[in-house]
């Protein structure tokens, strides 16, 4: 039997981003950020935003700069065949 699909794990090969961090999770981001003082209670720590962060598709191909010639112009040109 197969499972249903709105109780498949989300995310998958996407990796969707939660909404929600853990206790510790959220402990880690305020001492990174250097927001954490000792001898706070872990209980009632402030929400933190989670930022999306979009892939940039790649910039596309430019074309050869003014100064630059073509690559037919710069090749040899064959002599005029004799007729």
């Amino acid at each position: 039997m197969s499972i249903h699909s709105s109780l498949r794990k989300s995310g998958g090969k996407t990796g969707s981003t939660r909404n929600v961090l853990k206790r510790h999770e959220r402990l880690r981001h305020l001492m990174t950020r250097g927001l954490w003082t000792e001898g706070r209670s872990a209980f009632g720590l402030p929400k933190i935003k989670q930022e999306r962060i979009k892939a940039k598709k790649a910039a596309p191909k430019e074309a050869p700069a003014e100064g630059a010639a073509p690559e037919a112009e710069t090749a040899p040109k064959a002599p005029p065949a004799a007729a």
